[in-house]
């Protein structure tokens, strides 16, 4: 009966021990995982989605319950390596920059996972500290003013050089990547690839183009990779 007892007894003491370990690798890993959801918020120029900051916030107590409960049951591992197989992500790939941060989040849920608090703790103030430094110092931003020209103009203008001489005078470099018809064939829009003289003044530059092209619309951005940073 004694025996019985002491069981019972260290199987309930054991069991106190676990959910305790459970709940502080849990701890850490929501607040690693908030962290780094609220340093993507703070470095990301462009509108984030909600649901990716909420994944980034999950992913490191979803992974390290994954790795806690795994342990070093090595049949266990690979069942959970063969349920993980069978699954398919469908959406295509986003920003280089968004899959840094899913991988900084997998790094946070593995430390906590395996226990490493302290090396969590001092990945995750690294990787947040260096993001806000090279976000507000724009690091490897492109120094060149770069830009994609679109000028809508009617069917019946020669556009092969009738822009020539103003992209000469207001840019450094310019190419016509595309052509294509708009309004039912009636009008063409002409897509350039420029780059524009340094202190070139946009709007000067903007205000010519209407008198050629009859004030129809032209629109002047920043190329899709730098629209990102």
């Amino acid at each position: 009966m004694n025996d019985f007892l002491n069981l019972i007894t260290q199987g309930a003491g054991s069991s106190i021990q676990g959910i305790s370990s459970a709940i502080v690798t849990m701890l850490f890993a929501i607040v690693f995982g908030l962290v780094i959801g609220i340093t993507y918020m703070a470095t990301s120029k462009r509108q984030y989605a909600q649901n990716f900051v909420v994944t980034v916030v999950m992913l490191p107590s979803i992974l390290s319950m994954i790795i806690f409960l795994v342990g070093s049951n090595l049949a266990m591992a690979f069942s959970l390596a063969g349920t993980l197989s069978i699954i398919r992500f469908r959406s295509a790939p986003g920003d280089p920059k968004d899959i840094g941060y899913i991988f900084a989040a997998i790094a946070a849920g593995l430390a906590s996972g395996v226990g490493l608090y302290v090396y969590g703790i001092l990945f995750v103030a690294v990787f947040s500290l260096l993001m806000v430094l090279l976000f507000f110092s724009k690091f490897a931003k492109p120094k060149s003013n770069r830009k994609i020209l679109k000028i809508t103009v009617p069917e019946n203008l020669d556009f092969n050089t009738a822009f020539d001489e103003l992209l000469e005078k207001f840019t450094a470099r310019h190419e016509m990547v595309r052509v294509k018809t708009t309004n039912l064939g009636s009008l063409f829009e002409l897509s350039y690839d420029i780059t524009l003289l340094k202190n070139c003044n946009e709007k000067a530059f903007l205000d010519e183009l209407r008198c050629l092209n009859g004030n129809l619309t032209i629109s002047l951005s920043a190329p899709i990779s730098e629209q990102q940073y």
